[in-house]
């Protein structure tokens, strides 16, 4: 058929997925229409994202497109297509989408696939799409939601740092537009209920009319806190299941101990790198430990002073006690952690097992006042700093802190970052100018 020829050979098709799936996220959506053009036609595609917690909704196409797709739009889309034709099974149809009824496809996901992840494409007309073009379409689309979780769930340190910033920064301009046209549409409502108005009808419909805009504004926050959130519960759920195939052919006993107060939600990314620095532990400890037994828990606490409350996770196991102090270095875990203003800690006795603990801040911490240049850099951080300054490379830093290379590049990174220069030679000046090295009492 027409429609599904340039898709028609398996290395064709598998050439267009490729496509797709190397473009960076920004630019994602617009790739996947002008591949997926010639399989359907269609004038604008929007698509709403289960794991992006700062810019759920994505638009391409002429500008009234732009502003008729909303968050709330794509959702209730979704949900139509999910009655209507099932999950996992995209839906043809009409809705009223920006001042005219038009033909739509609409895509949400197999069971399991992604939370809440839907697609839809504005057809240029209502000619129904054939069998093949819809059972190509649904597992491209399975597949690019699995790819976004990986990319979130993987996602570097700094990107996971700026997601968080940003959802931080959507969700303040959510609550004050919220606020604002409750404010509004509240004061409209009382004077079209005042008994000094004679037309009654009209006063019923345009009460309706507004109530129903104030229950729409309510649903949308909520939305987008979904999207931007996950339930304690569940997102621990979801971790004890990606656990358990990792462990499937051992004989090691795993015991779970999800949040007390699991109604609590937190922050998308947050509740990613948790589950990532949980996995990696345990990957670790198997290697190394060698343990019978591994408790996983999470917990909420105050345990990081200036950050209010934090998530605690905690993987203990009773193997060998030889675990190393980066052990979470592997996979830029411990990267990952510090970009979100968190901490590891790794406590190994010999012959009693070893503890991996991290802390994830619930909330960002509030700027510091301005101080000493060198006033950001934690206490690590400033040894390698110090050693840097001294002009010592990598691996002699490593040998004299007694950790490993890789970590401190880790370190040397982040302190470039923090003190906005660009190479080892301006830190150094720097510190030189602060004093360093010698001239700064460092803890020990």
């Amino acid at each position: 058929m027409d429609e599904t020829a340039p898709w028609a050979r398996p290395q064709d098709a598998l050439a267009r997925v490729v496509e797709v799936l190397r473009e960076p996220r920004p630019g994602l959506l617009a790739r996947l229409s002008e591949v997926l053009e010639p399989l359907v036609p269609h004038v604008a595609a929007a698509q709403l994202s289960g794991v992006c917690a700062y810019s759920p909704a994505n638009t391409v196409g002429p500008p009234e497109f732009a502003d008729a797709f909303g968050s709330l739009v794509i959702s209730r889309l979704g949900e139509r297509a999910l009655t209507e034709a099932g999950p996992g099974r995209p839906w043809q149809g009409k809705a009223q989408l920006a001042g005219a009824e038009r033909p739509l496809v609409v895509v949400t996901t197999t069971p399991g696939a992604g939370k809440g992840a839907v697609l839809v494409l504005v057809r240029p007309n209502d000619r129904p799409l054939a069998t093949d073009a819809l059972e190509i379409l649904q597992p491209l689309w399975d597949l690019l939601v699995a790819h976004s979780e990986h990319r979130a769930t993987d996602a570097a340190p700094a990107q996971a740092a700026v997601s968080r910033v940003s959802a931080n920064a959507r969700a303040w301009a959510i609550a004050k537009s919220t606020g604002a046209h409750s404010a509004a549409l509240t004061a409209i409502l009382a004077p079209l209920r005042s008994a000094d108005l004679d037309d009654a009808a009209a006063r019923r419909a345009a009460t309706e009319l507004a109530v129903t805009a104030l229950l729409d504004v309510r649903r949308s926050a909520d939305l987008d806190r979904t999207l931007s959130e996950e339930p304690a519960d569940a997102a621990f759920a979801r971790l004890a299941r990606e656990l358990r195939p990792l462990l499937r052919h051992t004989r090691i006993r795993l015991d779970v101990a999800p949040p007390a107060d699991a109604a609590r939600s937190v922050p998308a990314d947050l509740a990613h790198t948790a589950r990532d620095a949980v996995r990696a532990a345990v990957l670790v400890m198997l290697d190394q430990e060698k343990p019978a037994r591994l408790h996983v828990s999470w917990q909420f606490t105050d345990a990081l002073a200036g950050h209010g409350t934090a998530l605690r996770a905690v993987v203990r196991g009773d193997g060998l006690g030889v675990l190393a102090a980066d052990a979470l270095g592997v996979h830029r875990t411990a990267e990952r952690i510090a970009a979100l203003g968190g901490r590891s800690t790794v406590e190994a006795v010999p012959g009693w097992g070893a503890t991996v603990t991290v802390d994830l801040p619930l909330a960002l911490p509030e700027p510091a006042a301005a101080g000493g240049p060198l006033d950001g850099l934690q206490a690590r951080e400033l040894e390698v700093l110090d050693q840097l300054a001294r002009g010592r490379r990598n691996r002699d830093i490593a040998a004299a802190l007694h950790i490993s290379e890789s970590t401190v590049k880790f370190h040397v990174a982040n302190i470039l970052a923090k003190l906005a220069v660009t190479s080892r030679g301006e830190a150094a000046a720097l510190a030189h100018r602060a004093g360093l090295p010698g001239g700064l009492h460092l803890a020990s």
